[in-house]
């Protein structure tokens, strides 16, 4: 008798939130009260391993459970499905889900469908790594390059990359991955704080943060700005004085401006010699981006995190209109989207600086970044993954970092799985945490 080949049995949904806006970590002048969030799926098989796949997108709060019910409108796509098949080739889901023709209405690849798309492929690539023992930077970086390119969908960006150029630039990364990879394990990933930055922190809070960072080892810190030109100018003031001449200053707008009144600012804000500026005016303005970065040089321009899809990156390549290219782990369609944006910022030649800021993000997109470091762009000069200190302890391999640098999970997977105790207390509206907060707010009322 044959045995019968393990399958994907359950697709299970969670809507976790956490009241990080009663301190207002995470406020920045577009969303002054964010209560970070993550859509959860757990995909479950009948293997016999224990083995599951934890994937998530991140929320802020109101709306995740609408993200929720979109993860789990993809559930027919995954139940009954192979687990061998499907962990041997996570491209063959990644393009059924991407080309559903009733639900890509709904898109086409943007929004919250194309976000729940990356939860489920993320889920599954956690789950393809536990099943081989590794954690994923490494089996990425180690996989065939070969399989590597067959995992990327070319479709509307092979005007910018070929799959040809994408196999030679992966079999050149090879060249040296030892010693990357000997170097990694021992110094981690360089990394850099927004945690000292939020909009809503007095300047007291900020000073002491800002320059426990620098004890901390961080060569670089960002602060959120946008919303008073005059508390920006307060505000960058006591940051630069905190940290000295010698550590690099970030500001981030979070789209907060039009494109005139995004140049003047960064102007004004010049003399404490900021290094970038972050999302300056709508994530979906190329143009407006590349007529930004005309007016601020010096200053860096930078975005990525709200880019809905590898097209959008590939036209902010093709205009010029960056220098640095944020990745986001959880908003776009999962690991083989992020390959191809990976692919197109090296052959542009542009350095990524992922996005981190949020529930589980600095978890996941550490893998990736380790990934282009040892396999394809072979180097971390002005190269650093964002690091903020929040709800790390709901995982059970959590960051660690060191010297401000990201330490290489040693621990199969995707690093996305929470203690199930957490599950059971932040679940909305019916965890302990939040249904006593509820029921506390009835008896106030």
């Amino acid at each position: 008798m044959t045995a019968t080949p393990a399958r994907i049995t359950a697709v299970d949904t969670y809507d976790i939130r956490f009241p990080t806006s009663r301190e207002l970590d995470g406020s920045d002048a577009m969303n002054p009260d964010p209560d970070y969030s993550a859509a959860y799926v757990v995909l479950r098989t009948d293997a016999g391993d224990g083995l599951e796949g934890h994937g998530f997108t991140f929320t802020i709060g109101r709306g995740n459970d609408v993200q929720v019910a979109a993860i789990g409108a993809l559930r027919p796509h995954l139940l009954g499905r192979s687990v061998d098949a499907l962990c041997a080739d996570p491209g063959s889901l990644n393009r059924d889900l991407i080309g559903d023709s009733q639900l890509r209405w709904l898109g086409p690849e943007k929004g919250v469908m194309h976000m729940a798309i990356g939860a489920v492929v993320n889920a599954v690539w956690d789950l393809a790594a536990k099943r081989q023992g590794q954690p994923l930077w490494r089996l990425l970086a180690h996989a065939d390059p070969e399989w590597l390119v067959s995992q990327i969908d070319f479709r509307y960006i092979a005007d910018a990359l070929t799959p040809e150029d994408a196999l030679r630039m992966l079999r050149e990364g090879r060249t040296g991955l030892a010693e990357r990879e000997a170097a990694l394990l021992e110094r981690g990933y360089p990394g850099y704080t927004t945690s000292p930055g939020w909009l809503g922190y007095s300047d007291e809070k900020l000073t002491r943060l800002a320059v426990q960072a620098v004890a901390d080892g961080f060569t670089q810190i960002k602060l959120k700005v946008g919303a008073d030109l005059a508390d920006d100018v307060r505000r960058m003031r006591t940051a630069r004085a905190a940290v000295g001449s010698g550590v690099r200053i970030a500001i981030d707008a979070n789209q907060r401006w039009n494109i005139g009144e995004a140049v003047e600012w960064t102007r004004a804000l010049a003399e404490f010699d900021p290094y970038w500026i972050e999302e300056p005016t709508s994530p979906d303005d190329i143009l407006g981006h590349a007529a930004v970065r005309e007016g601020v040089t010096p200053v860096k321009v930078a975005t990525g995190e709200h880019v809905q899809n590898r097209i959008v990156f590939k036209q902010l390549l093709q205009a010029g209109a960056i220098d640095v290219l944020q990745i986001d782990a959880a908003r776009v369609g999962g690991v083989n989207e992020n390959l191809a944006i990976l692919l197109l910022a090296a052959k542009f030649g542009v350095p990524v600086c992922p996005h981190a800021g949020g529930v589980g993000l600095c978890e996941l997109v550490q893998h990736l970044s380790m990934f282009d470091y040892l396999a394809l762009s072979g180097t971390t000069d002005d190269r650093v993954i964002e690091y903020v200190d929040h709800l790390h302890e709901h995982f059970t391999d959590p960051v660690v970092l060191h010297e401000g640098h990201y330490l290489a999970p040693r621990t199969p997977g995707f690093s996305a799985t929470m203690h199930p105790g957490s599950l059971a207390q932040y679940r909305y509206p019916d965890g302990t945490f939040w249904a006593a907060d509820l029921a506390g707010r009835e008896e106030v009322a």
